[in-house]
């Protein structure tokens, strides 16, 4: 599906602005993740059926989204998620396009399962640096001080935000991933769509669980970030991400016989 038919069928939501957002914005929240073909999201958006509402700014419904991770020369945030860490954290810059703000973010994975997030309105500086300010954040919300952190990994996706019309649930539809890293090396997985639910707690309730149910879709973990770092650096325990490759690489195959019939 290209990109303008996917926004022909968003359409045909009824919109949402941002400051309506407000009440849905789970900064503390449980993530739960699907990963599935880009071909599936005409399918799954014709069967939402007005349960859910589009976000739109300035009479925009896909935001392109620039990202750049920050970790230190060991990959520390990369080695705690691949290993399973209870308790992992992330630290990025991200550039919502069509606002043109850039805000430094603080992930969080709690040992109950939360995501956490904070953030604070902060650019890198001309020498791709942070600034003092960034610092003082970081620390405060990172348990092992005084890191040396640099970015490693720039990520630009598309995104579709919608909010439950009856229900507290926002739900994030990311696609057309592409990675660089420090040296303009490039990798992308652009026949995949991740769907994200982001929720206070598990609902069965939730339209979009049923409607991925009924197409077999089940919850997979997927990182944006792991899966960049290692599709372009030689980092230990890549190999732990093997089982997620392969699942691209069925997706792909999938994708490419689509294309084909």
């Amino acid at each position: 599906m290209s990109d303008p038919g996917i926004k022909i069928l968003l359409d045909l939501f009824t919109p949402v602005s941002l400051e309506d957002m407000d009440n849905v914005r789970l900064m503390n929240r449980i993530d739960t993740k699907y990963v599935l073909s880009k071909k599936m999201l005409p399918d799954i958006l014709n069967r939402i059926d007005g349960k859910y509402k589009v976000l739109e700014i300035n009479e925009k419904r896909v935001f392109s989204y620039s990202t750049t991770y920050l970790d230190t020369k060991e990959y520390l945030f990369f080695d705690q998620h691949v290993t399973g860490k209870l308790e992992r954290n992330k630290v990025r810059y991200r550039k919502y396009d069509t606002t043109d703000k850039v805000y430094l973010e603080v992930k969080k994975k709690t040992n109950k399962n939360r995501t956490i997030k904070w953030r604070i309105e902060n650019s890198l500086t001309s020498g791709n640096l942070y600034d003092d300010k960034a610092i003082s954040f970081i620390n405060e919300y990172i348990p092992q001080k005084s890191l040396s952190l640099k970015p490693v990994l720039m990520n630009n996706f598309k995104r579709v935000t919608l909010v439950g019309s009856e229900i507290n649930e926002r739900i994030t539809i990311d696609y057309d991933l592409s990675f660089s890293d420090s040296e303009g090396d490039l990798a992308g997985f652009p026949f995949v769509a991740i769907i994200e639910l982001k929720r206070q707690g598990f609902s069965e309730r939730s339209p979009m669980v049923t409607i991925l149910k009924e197409l077999s879709i089940r919850p997979t973990g997927f990182s944006k970030y792991c899966m960049g770092v290692a599709a372009l650096y030689e980092v230990p325990r890549k190999n732990i991400l093997k089982r997620k490759f392969l699942l691209l690489n069925n997706i792909e195959n999938e994708f490419n016989r689509y294309d084909n019939a």
